[in-house]
């Protein structure tokens, strides 16, 4: 699969046909960026599952520990972590057939994407949604 950093077309259809995103490293400080991006997407719409093993809430709305413990199908993995913890992010979403890695800005590992593209994820490094969903002019409805 191509880095859809450099695909305009392959990164809005992705960020359309997205419906549930998993934000590793979400925090329940609303001054932290991870929070707020993850607000951003809820208002945008989609459904956002935080994973964040030091607490068991945000805003009201369960945090789980881990991809495995999402209960439903996830579209896209929203990555707040460092970059050292990529190479594990990338191997539990490639087990449980997670279509999209999602590192935001600072956060990228070579060898990690490439082990996401060469299993058949997409795959974006270093960039944050939000900003990229707001250059693409996507509407709130996810639909062009």
């Amino acid at each position: 699969m191509p880095n859809l950093k450099e695909n305009d077309l392959l990164l809005r259809q992705v960020l359309t046909q997205t419906q549930v995103i998993a934000v590793v490293g979400h925090s329940d400080k609303p001054h932290r960026t991870s929070y707020q991006i993850a607000q951003f997407l809820r208002q945008a719409g989609y459904t956002i599952y935080p994973i964040n093993p030091t607490v068991s809430e945000i805003d009201g709305q369960p945090s789980f520990p881990s991809l495995n413990a999402i209960p439903e199908p996830i579209d896209l993995v929203n990555v707040f972590r460092r970059s050292e913890y990529l190479p594990k992010i990338v191997e539990q979403a490639i087990t449980l057939g997670i279509p999209t890695i999602w590192a935001q800005l600072g956060v990228s590992d070579p060898a990690s994407a490439e082990k996401a593209q060469s299993a058949g994820l997409n795959v974006v490094m270093d960039a944050c949604i939000k900003v990229e969903y707001l250059r693409l002019g996507i509407n709130s409805s996810h639909q062009d």
